[in-house]
């Protein structure tokens, strides 16, 4: 199984559960994208929503180092392949900066974790992690991606690294391009012209030619069904 698709199954076996981004509910889903038009920023939100919404992006949480380093973690946990997208191409980072003034609970533990980090990187390399050469941070995210086999000294990283793993998989797989890697298509108009011949087959049934050629006909479809008194079907 592909990497990519590992990560993929944890997302929708966390989603089954209940969301991975707990207090998100579907009325309010941060907008990802900053450069949207309004109409399509504020759709179905209420005016309040809109005026807090408004209010949230003008603000900024994290510094340039600080999204640098959330940047660089995004695209370590999902990177680009050749068909798709990294996380920050689908701009992961953005919604992390959205999510922590949005919920302000995560402020702490994220620019914690950042400190975390760079503490880590200063005493082996002398660097903050941003700095680090590629080899170096994925040195010690190898640390602290695996709980399990995490030793005690780096459980603060283990828990930091958790947490931007399941923002970086809610991110993604709400923007465009991680629904498109899902293959989700969501409600969409189709053509119903019954129910297929093997299946009636298979129950001994079949329909009156008379209602197909009434009831199921497609140059019909966007007309609307008249009744008379009876309940009987006119057109």
């Amino acid at each position: 199984m592909r990497r990519r698709d590992s990560l993929k199954s944890l997302l929708v076996g966390s989603v089954a559960g209940g969301l991975v981004l707990k207090g998100c509910s579907p009325g309010e889903q941060p907008q990802q994208e900053q450069e949207q038009t309004a109409a399509v920023q504020h759709y179905g939100r209420t005016p309040e929503e809109k005026l807090r919404d408004e209010k949230l992006m003008s603000e900024q949480f994290f510094t340039e180092e600080e999204l640098a380093t959330v940047a660089i973690l995004c695209d370590i946990i999902l990177p680009a392949e050749a068909d798709l997208g990294s996380a920050t191409d689908a701009g992961v980072p953005d919604f992390i900066e959205f999510i922590a003034k949005d919920m302000p609970n995560h402020q702490l533990p994220l620019r914690g974790g950042i400190m975390w980090l760079n503490n880590q990187t200063n005493e082996r390399f002398n660097l903050d992690f941003n700095k680090c050469a590629e080899q170096q941070q994925i040195e010690l995210i190898d640390e602290i991606a695996y709980p399990d086999q995490a030793p005690e000294n780096l459980k603060h990283g283990v828990v930091f690294f958790s947490l931007m793993r399941n923002l970086t998989l809610t991110g993604y797989y709400t923007s465009e391009m991680g629904i498109k890697d899902l293959g989700y298509k969501g409600n969409q108009p189709n053509v119903w012209d019954g129910v297929p011949q093997e299946v009636l087959d298979e129950h001994g049934l079949s329909y009156d030619p008379e209602w197909i050629a009434r009831c199921v006909d497609q140059d019909k479809r966007n007309d609307t069904a008249e009744w008379d008194a009876d309940g009987n079907l006119i057109t």
